[in-house]
């Protein structure tokens, strides 16, 4: 069963808009981070993905929390669970970033759900963010964030060959495996300051995952830079769901389907788990 909580009904709507430059040196280093993995573009173009980087919360190291995360929000509501996990959302890219842009960005809170379930309390917080560059509206995401309680002691997302899933059959496929570098590489780049992303200890013990884990919107670009390159277009409408923690130093595969399953991506762990699921296809601008 959900609810809207009571007491929050106020933060639906709530809008801020901010403003960054894609630049020459934050273009380069993206490239530096996902290549080979991204979808041919000219050099001009900055590669999809690339608005996850701007406009990050920025806040001084005396108002961080534990986390690594700014401990009071100035824009998310002040929900009352610690664990704070990128669950998915939705992209329509109707046109290219390019280098050199100043792009504007829209943010409203549209959705703040609370569930109970098996696992405990859940918190849903739902964001709409609009990306517009000098020639209008680029990327339109709902971005879905999720609130759990405190870890319990066991470990979790922790996949054993016994648990193991049966792989699906992929069309193309690119391999890789994060790395804590590629891992480190990326949490500064966007300004993610969380320490389940490079503080191993801090992501065992006090998060009770099995190591590092591999952030949602870095397999979400992954498995988009992929769909515009079997699809041939990086004008895309695409739903993407995380399903499992991925983790750091388990190879992870980024998967296209076929046949009836044309239009399904998913990143694939060790086991033949599911880690992100996606379905892409060309947007119609």
């Amino acid at each position: 069963m959900s609810s809207v909580p009571a007491g929050f009904e106020e933060w639906i709507g709530r809008t801020r808009e901010s403003e960054d430059v894609v630049t020459e040196r934050l273009v380069a280093s993206f490239r530096a981070i996902f290549d080979p993995y991204l979808a041919p573009q000219t050099d001009d173009v900055a590669p999809l993905g690339i608005h996850w980087c701007l406009s990050p919360e920025i806040a001084a190291m005396a108002e961080l929390g534990q986390d690594g995360h700014p401990a009071h929000q100035r824009f998310l509501p002040p929900v009352p669970l610690p664990r704070r996990m990128w669950a998915g959302g939705t992209l329509e890219i109707y046109d290219a970033i390019r280098v050199g842009d100043r792009v504007r960005r829209v943010s409203s809170i549209s959705e703040i759900t609370r569930k109970d379930g098996r696992t405990g309390q859940l918190w849903f917080v739902s964001i709409s963010h609009d990306h517009s560059t000098p020639r209008g509206l680029a990327v339109r995401e709902r971005q879905n964030l999720v609130f759990r309680e405190a870890a319990k002691p066991e470990p979790a997302g922790n996949v054993t060959p016994s648990q193991a899933a049966m792989p699906k059959a992929c069309g193309e496929t690119w391999t890789l495996t994060p790395t804590a570098p590629l891992l480190f590489r990326y949490s500064a780049i966007t300004f993610n300051g969380h320490r389940i992303h490079y503080d191993h200890p801090y992501a065992r013990d006090a998060e009770g995952y099995a190591g590092l884990v591999v952030h949602g919107p870095m397999q979400a670009t992954l498995l988009m830079n992929l769909a515009a390159k079997v699809m041939g277009s990086d004008r895309l409408h695409m739903d993407y769901r995380g399903l499992a923690p991925a983790i750091s130093g388990d190879s992870l595969k980024i998967c296209a389907g076929i046949g009836d399953q044309s239009g399904q991506f998913w990143t694939e762990g060790v086991f033949g788990q599911t880690h992100m699921s996606a379905s892409a296809k060309p947007n119609q601008v």
